[in-house]
């Protein structure tokens, strides 16, 4: 598979990411508790999306981060969607940041 193959809705929930489904994207929001840790995972993020060349939208809140994937180029969900998913789940598992229900 390569990094631009489509990806269906059962590949996305197979993979485990517990991250929402809306037609062509995924999305989860982090409960990062304040300003600074949000801050910090969006910059983690966007290292990651800068090293992969893949960018996602970002919503940074008091007290939420917010992070929907899609590829833009081939309009839908692809493989480097899961993959940045699963970098994106690693780093707020290494700030010590959960999902939102």
């Amino acid at each position: 598979m390569t990094s631009t193959d489509r990806v269906t809705p059962q590949q996305i929930r197979d993979a485990g990411l517990s991250w929402t489904i809306n037609d062509k994207t995924i999305t989860a929001t982090f409960k990062t508790g304040d300003f600074a840790t949000g801050l910090a995972l969006v910059n983690l993020i966007g290292e990651s999306a800068e090293a992969h060349n893949h960018h996602p939208d970002i919503e940074l809140t008091y007290p939420t981060v917010t992070v929907t994937l899609t590829s833009h180029d081939i309009d839908d969900l692809s493989e480097r969607d899961l993959h940045l998913a699963r970098v994106i789940n690693d780093h707020a598992e290494q700030l010590g940041v959960e999902k939102a229900s």
